[in-house]
């Protein structure tokens, strides 16, 4: 589905941020420091960055506060000396504005708007459990939803997800569709990452029913502790990619050939939606006087 123009367009304060970073970088001496810092473990002095770049002190120490203003290094009086080290945070921020400049990631929204006003979302219960495995079986059935199989019971379900992340939506009386989050690790410091899958019924697909369910998904993922969602989608499910794109997740990578499915290798796409994507859109990320250049 063709995203429209409104969507496909760069925001003027992102494309103005961007622009102050990438005109920082239009000095060759400024990117030869960068790389320096940037390359060398901890912190460097600034006479140490002269002696590697060849240039008086003076001259390192204009270039760094250009780099500094922007935050891409930090500057550290140790004494009287200066530690100059790279932000860490601008190592995937700086990449990241380049990728959403020539289209690779689109910027982020919060959750989709524009949900349908007879579709209802709320939390499932135990009695929701055999039409959503019925659901869940229709999505099987596609061949494009998941490298299962074979459905699994009820109880395996139920077991699976984490207990207030898990959703039905609701139309006409009946439950269309449904949405759930299961952990991806029993270590503590994972525990506000989980995974996310949607299945909508096969006979209420194309009304939106998806986006009323994680639009409830990520929002309340938001609300209740969840940092990290993560989904993986065949590229073939341009739907669902679409779909999650507009709330929030954005594309980590390809995972190519990771497994086989009726006989033959699939690729999967890997997706992440960190909380509060809708303050990490493009260049709303920081990257200022408090040498910050998070892209979340």
């Amino acid at each position: 589905m063709p995203l429209e123009h409104t969507e496909r367009s760069l925001p003027s304060a992102d494309a103005e941020t961007y622009a102050a970073w990438f005109a920082c970088l239009a000095e060759p001496m400024r990117v030869r420091l960068l790389h320096a810092i940037a390359t060398t473990p901890g912190s460097v002095s600034v006479g140490e960055l002269a002696e590697m770049v060849g240039v008086r002190q003076p001259t390192v120490s204009h270039h760094l506060r250009k780099l500094a203003d922007v935050g891409f290094v930090t500057l550290t009086k140790v004494g009287t000396s200066t530690r100059v080290a790279v932000n860490p945070e601008c190592c995937s921020g700086l990449p990241h504005a380049a990728d959403v400049v020539m289209g690779v990631l689109n910027t982020r929204p919060c959750c989709p708007t524009d949900l349908p006003a007879d579709v209802t979302t709320r939390a499932m219960t135990d009695t929701d459990l055999e039409v959503v495995r019925e659901i869940y079986a229709q999505g099987i059935a596609t061949g494009q939803a998941t490298f299962e199989t074979e459905t699994p019971d009820t109880e395996a379900l139920k077991n699976k997800w984490i207990s207030g992340h898990r959703w039905v939506a609701e139309a006409d009386g009946e439950v269309v569709g449904w949405a759930a989050a299961s952990t991806v690790s029993t270590r503590k410091v994972y525990a506000g990452v989980a995974e996310t899958s949607v299945y909508v019924a096969e006979g209420a697909r194309g009304r939106g029913v998806g986006k009323a369910l994680l639009y409830r998904q990520v929002t309340e993922a938001d609300a209740g502790g969840l940092w990290t969602l993560q989904t993986s989608i065949f590229p073939e499910n341009r739907a669902s990619l679409s779909l999650h794109h507009q709330a929030g997740f954005r594309t980590v990578g390809v995972r190519e050939r990771i497994a086989q499915h009726h006989g033959r290798w699939r690729d999967i796409v890997l997706l992440e939606r960190r909380q509060g994507a809708g303050s990490d859109t493009g260049a709303s990320t920081t990257c200022g006087d408090d040498a910050r250049c998070v892209t979340g």
